[in-house]
């Protein structure tokens, strides 16, 4: 047997107290990471994780049995964040806590409406609560009682963010509960409702035993930021919003209409006109989404903006989805009329073309983020002029088609820009190459998804002879012309990606993965591949082979996987067994989390060949886990 490393026995011997107090400045999949190197590490891990103050386990979704060791007794636990995918009501006793002052709990959809009422009895000093999802599953159920239990019982709640459709709950009784609400909330967000109960809901009405004239005053005085994903933005919702919450700084409307909306529910320039009445709001966001129709505020045009533009001065923020009716002139007015703007955004903007941007150098803008998506009207002269704004950080121009190189030439000029999307444009190889100047070293997140000029010579175009890249974000799927050769390519490049989307490209094969596993970033500290997400669907190449390389050791970080099912089911099935912390999709849907699951912070970690915060929790189940993998491949060698 080996002689155990000196510098192992060294860190051994120190007092458990300096121990514990260097282990506290570690994020809790790092603890256990440390925990299992050996019994000194893992008995102290098991003392601090019983006065740990933050407690965030979002990478992986425990079951009760392995979350309950690392949530023992812990009257100093202030806030814990939880992916709560394979838990149900039995782990509420574990959740919830009364020390707790910000909780949040992801993929509730095996919880009931009791997990409202249980937070509402126990959590007296909460200040945030996020939930999502809760109830989504068959047989689970929540009624408006659980929520007034909640919202009678946080008194001193300043965020609630409910992810999951609160229209289910009876309307008649939904207004009355949310007069329970705290007077300290300033932040509510809705994962849905519809906007009927909206305008119920804050519409000031007469007491109870009161004479007629005597009105109460609106609920959720004190709200600052209002975020609501709704059945349809009318003018009756947005007035009865704009006149009853006077302190509102950030209105974030999004709606997903199933039908084709009537005059009387839609939004018009009368609505418009309404917004902001008493000029406070920074933050102003209205998005038709086309998810079920292809529909768009067909009721609004430049009036409806320019009667809105008068009160807009101050604005820091604006995002307008679907106003096709709006032309040039009035998207030129926001431009002109808000000097502290520094965040436009305008999707399906099928009207707008390269004349707003014609004199923007004249302004006093300074734009950190722009997003023109589904612009298609948007030409390079348009970018060119954009890119005077040198503080661009992200720039979206997904499903410009008639962007090109000539863009990127202006793009690769901006020194600070950390997200580029770039999805179906017109671009090159040759184009890509501009941005290797200066914008590559800066880049976090870039996406050329459905660029059909591309070949592998992008790859090389974009990272050869570049080093010390911070990218973590890359997109290449719906690339026909990208094969193995650019895979490899950018495998020797070293650059620290942890998504890497690949979808939809026929000529990418087994050689990708088998380069990725083996992948090496720059740095010590990290071994073996840094992939988190790795995208394959429908990728024409992958084989058994490539599930060969799918399984433990390689790939250590990975939590997120896209395939394609009918490769082979059984080797599908038999990896995500052997892997039980790894997300598996094989029907083609999107990876990664969702728009309100994304994790606060981001943390890098030691790991060894093998995930040790796996290995920590599970001890020993491994072997098993591996035996099916082979025999599920033995199977397919003798049905192939």
């Amino acid at each position: 047997m080996a002689n155990p490393d000196p510098e192992s026995q060294s860190l051994e011997i120190l007092p458990m107290a300096v121990l514990a107090t260097i282990m506290t400045k570690l994020d809790v999949p790092s603890i256990c990471s440390v925990a299992s190197t050996c019994k000194t590490f893992k008995a102290c891990a098991s003392h601090i994780l019983s006065f740990l103050p933050n407690f965030h386990l979002l990478d992986i979704a425990p079951s009760i049995d392995l979350l309950r060791p690392l949530l023992p007794r812990n009257p100093y636990l202030r806030t814990l964040k939880v992916d709560c995918k394979r838990l149900d009501d039995s782990a509420i006793d574990s959740l919830i806590r009364p020390s707790l002052r910000e909780l949040c709990l992801h993929n509730c959809s095996d919880f009931s409406g009791r997990l409202l009422s249980e937070v509402g009895a126990r959590c007296k000093g909460l200040r945030s609560l996020f939930l999502s999802s809760v109830a989504e599953k068959r047989g689970r159920s929540i009624h408006v009682s659980d929520l007034e239990e909640l919202l009678n019982g946080c008194t001193e709640l300043e965020t609630l963010i409910l992810m999951f459709d609160v229209s289910t709950f009876l309307r008649h009784n939904f207004a009355r509960v949310w007069a329970l609400a705290c007077a300290k909330l300033t932040s509510l967000e809705i994962g849905y409702i519809s906007s009927l109960m909206v305008t119920e809901l804050l519409s000031p009405t007469v007491g109870p035993n009161q004479p007629p004239n005597n009105i109460k005053t609106s609920i959720l005085p004190s709200i600052h930021k209002l975020c609501l994903s709704v059945d349809y933005i009318t003018d009756t919702m947005v007035g009865t919003i704009s006149r009853n919450l006077n302190s509102l700084s950030y209105l974030d409307l999004r709606d997903a209409p199933i039908i084709e909306p009537t005059v009387a529910f839609d939004l018009t320039n009368s609505g418009l006109q309404q917004i902001n009445p008493n000029g406070k709001l920074k933050h102003l966001s209205l998005i038709r989404s086309q998810e079920f129709v292809t529909t768009c505020f067909k009721r609004v045009n430049d009036l409806g903006v320019l009667l809105m533009a008068d009160r807009c001065s101050s604005m820091e923020s604006i995002c307008l989805g679907g106003f096709c009716r709006v032309t040039d002139t009035g998207f030129k007015t926001i431009l002109h009329s808000c000097s502290k703007l520094y965040k436009f955004r305008v999707s399906h903007g099928t009207q707008l073309t390269d004349l707003v941007f014609l004199d923007i150098s004249a302004t006093s803008l300074s734009l950190t983020h722009a997003s023109l998506r589904w612009c298609n009207l948007l030409t390079n002269h348009a970018i060119m002029r954009l890119a005077s704004n040198m503080d661009l950080s992200s720039l979206d121009l997904r499903d410009c088609r008639n962007l090109g190189d000539e863009s990127l030439r202006a793009i690769g000029t901006l020194p600070k820009l950390r997200t580029l999307l770039l999805d179906g444009s017109d671009i090159s190889d040759l184009g890509l190459s501009y941005l290797k100047q200066r914008v590559i070293s800066s880049l976090i997140s870039l996406s050329i998804r459905g660029c059909k000029r591309l070949t592998d010579k992008c790859i090389s175009s974009l990272f050869e002879g570049s080093s010390a890249l911070i990218l973590q974000e890359l997109d290449l799927s719906n690339l026909p012309n990208l094969s193995d050769t650019g895979i490899l390519l950018l495998a020797r490049s070293r650059v620290p990606i942890t998504e890497l989307r690949m979808r939809q490209c026929p000529l990418i094969g087994d050689t990708s993965v088998m380069a990725l596993a083996s992948m090496q970033v720059h740095g010590d500290w990290c071994r073996g591949s840094s992939l988190r997400l790795l995208d394959l669907y429908n990728c024409g190449g992958i084989t058994q082979l490539a599930f060969q390389w799918l399984k433990k050791p390689y790939f250590p970080r990975l939590r997120w996987l896209g395939v394609t099912g009918n490769v082979n089911r059984d080797l599908v099935d038999a990896l995500a067994r052997s892997r039980p912390f790894l997300h598996v999709a094989c029907r083609g849907e999107e990876l990664g989390t969702g728009q309100w699951d994304n994790s606060d912070e981001m943390y890098f970690h030691d790991y060894e060949e093998v995930d040790e915060l796996e290995q920590w929790l599970l001890e020993g189940d491994d072997e098993t886990d591996d035996e099916e993998m082979e025999a599920a491949e033995n199977v397919a060698e003798l049905v192939g």
